[in-house]
């Protein structure tokens, strides 16, 4: 890069757009964004293997040996051995493997810290988890091992070694990996923005008025749309699908829900940060201890409705889709039990396995979402498109990338106004909470995976 200019009576903006232009220029970066495109290819490779390994042991744990022993869906009891088998690998993992198997889930998402001496405890950690019954999801070991397989690219082929570029290729690999789970490379540029931190607190000062005023921009311009009939040019795609039609129950009862799984969301992390903190005096034994109790959790949910354990013992993913597909077959009881059931061990698992925060806690605002759908004006999409968006913004502090993934989610433009709305009243909620104790400091092992300092 060349040396900084000297002050001149130009206007900021002036100066950072010749910045960049400096660096786009140097062979450095070049090379640095040649690189990146290079070790997409194979990083995204191994990421949908990775992927497709974890879904077919997942199969075979749930599915395939239940059927094999006579039972069409895992006994009450199933989730238990499975879950302390979880506990004992990722307790060794901890230990003894250099990364301790990933940062912990309950601390949030983070693109720094990525090594490849940490992939093998990753990799091992997460196989364990998430087929086994972990209520936690794939993304977060996807970004660790995007990040570690680019660095150790890097190293293959000899290339200086600079915290710039380490920075750089980890963001590079863990945006080529996240992007197979999300089916979306959108969604991993957002969430890699949002979770390095870029902007700082001033990202946030920018974007939440920008994200709210257009949310109720997209109100404004539906509602004038349908009372007067005309119609304004705009850079749309139109489906052939009938979309629901927002109206104001839905707008106010989103935001209304939003408030309220924002409250609930939060003291579920802190949950999971509470483990975390008991997990970390003792990390082998209470890390299975804590495992067990997540499997004790799925047990009592059958045990109490009568349903698979399944939909407690997973990322959600799946149920999720179940659940869209037929939520009156779900009754007020069945919710309100998953409700609590699965917070509790998504709580658990935080603080104790690895994995990531988002799929579960989508699952959580969709099924709150369907609970509250009779309200008065309230409708099942609307409900849902709100809960999931408050939920995961409650939980991952990332209000545009939780906007983002929801609006993919539905695959509908109708929903946007309430998802953007829902979205941003529950990340402002979160955020004038009180945020509780300090965290308990991290062992020497966890340190050092994570690299420093994480948004949550």
């Amino acid at each position: 890069m060349t040396a900084p200019k000297a002050p001149s009576p130009q206007p900021a903006e002036s100066d950072e757009a010749e910045r960049l232009r400096d660096l786009l220029r140097t062979p450095a970066y070049r090379k640095v964004l040649v690189f990146s495109a290079l070790i997409g290819i194979p990083i995204s490779l191994a990421a949908f293997w990775f992927l497709v390994a974890l879904h077919e042991l997942e199969h075979v744990m749930w599915a395939d040996l239940p059927e094999a022993w006579g039972w069409d869906v895992p006994p009450a009891w199933w989730p238990l051995p499975l879950l302390a088998v979880a506990g004992v690998v990722v307790g060794l993992v901890v230990t003894r493997l250099p990364g301790a198997g990933g940062h912990v889930p309950a601390y949030g998402l983070h693109a720094g810290g990525a090594s490849a001496a940490a992939l093998p405890g990753v990799l091992i950690a997460a196989t364990a988890s998430l087929p086994l019954g972990a209520a936690l999801g794939p993304e977060a070991p996807l970004i660790a091992v995007g990040g570690g397989l680019a660095l150790l690219f890097r190293h293959l082929v000899r290339a200086p070694a600079t915290p710039e570029s380490t920075a750089l290729l980890g963001a590079a690999g863990a945006a080529a990996a996240i992007a197979a789970i999300f089916g979306n490379p959108l969604i991993g540029a957002v969430l890699l923005i949002e979770v390095a931190g870029v902007g700082g607190p001033q990202l946030f000062i920018i974007l939440l008025p920008a994200l709210l005023s257009s949310g109720v921009g997209g109100i404004v311009f539906t509602g004038f749309g349908r009372w007067t009939g005309l119609d304004t040019a705009s850079l749309t795609v139109h489906f052939p699908t009938s979309p629901p039609r927002l109206d104001t129950g839905d707008v106010v009862w989103s935001m209304v829900l939003a408030v309220g799984i924002g409250v609930l969301v939060h003291l579920v992390i802190a949950g999971g940060r509470l483990t975390a903190a008991f997990v970390a005096g003792a990390p082998f034994v209470r890390t299975v201890v804590c495992a067990i109790a997540a499997g004790g959790c799925a047990a009592l949910y059958t045990v109490a409705t009568g349903r698979t354990p399944v939909e407690v013992a997973s990322s959600g993913q799946a149920t999720l889709a179940a659940l869209a597909a037929d939520p009156h077959s779900w009754s007020v009881g069945a919710l309100l039990a998953v409700l609590v059931f699965k917070s509790a061990a998504y709580a658990l698992c935080l603080g104790s396995l690895r994995g990531g925060l988002v799929f579960p806690v989508l699952f959580l605002g969709a099924a709150a979402g369907v609970l509250l759908a009779p309200l008065p004006g309230l409708g099942v999409i609307p409900g849902v498109a709100a809960g999931m968006a408050a939920a995961s913004a409650a939980a991952l502090r990332l209000p545009v990338c939780s906007v983002a993934l929801v609006v993919l989610v539905l695959g509908n433009s109708e929903t946007i106004p309430v998802v953007i709305l829902a979205a941003v009243t529950a990340f402002v909620t979160t955020e004038l909470l009180p945020q509780g104790p300090a965290v308990t400091p991290l062992p020497p092992r966890e340190k050092a995976a994570r690299g420093g300092s994480v948004r949550s």
